[in-house]
């Protein structure tokens, strides 16, 4: 019995190690120059079908979505548009606004409606922040105020609208970041 085994062992260890040696060799994914695979034939694929999209469609932003001056507490230029909101943290949202009146025009259209000068804080793409409330820093991500940026800087076509319709691109973008509620009534 212990020889039958013992045979069964050895018969199962030749056999693996012989088909480790006929193993076919992996095939390589691309061809390579001048190693021509032998006995090989071309393989034709036909071509893929060609894919047809449905239409995108723009998401548009509900009317009822839409802030006004006396939700944000901040003047909002008269032809902006809304583009969006985000959270940016600690209870805070910022608002955007898209309008194709120069960089130049809003800055001095917030300085007049805000009596305040703003600072530039950078010169390229131009932007300019207003702020208009005092930033704490253990209860605020973002100093609440009007931040505008110049989004034709450098022969730029402007910010791409997401919202669909016209016009399709801004030259100029107005960040509104309202004071927290608890702020405002101090």
């Amino acid at each position: 019995m212990r020889r039958l085994l013992t045979g069964c062992v050895i018969l199962a260890l030749a056999g693996s190690t012989l088909a480790a040696q006929q193993r076919q060799p992996v095939p390589s994914p691309f061809p390579r120059p001048g190693n021509p695979t032998e006995g090989s034939a071309p393989v034709e694929t036909a071509p893929a079908p060609p894919v047809t999209a449905a239409p995108a469609q723009a998401p548009s932003v509900p009317t009822a979505n839409v802030p006004t001056e006396a939700t944000l507490g901040l003047p909002i230029y008269p032809s902006a548009q809304f583009l969006t909101s985000y959270d940016a943290g600690r209870g805070q949202r910022y608002y955007l606004f898209g309008t194709n009146s120069s960089f130049e025009e809003m800055v001095r259209y917030y300085a007049v409606v805000l009596d305040e000068r703003g600072d530039r804080v950078f010169d390229g793409p131009a932007t300019h922040m207003f702020e208009v409330g005092r930033f704490r820093e253990e209860e605020m991500a973002f100093p609440p105020g009007v931040t505008v940026k110049d989004y034709s800087w450098n022969g730029s076509e402007g910010y791409l609208s997401t919202i669909g319709g016209e016009p399709a691109r801004f030259r100029t973008i107005i960040q509104l970041v309202p004071a927290l509620p608890e702020q405002a009534r101090r």
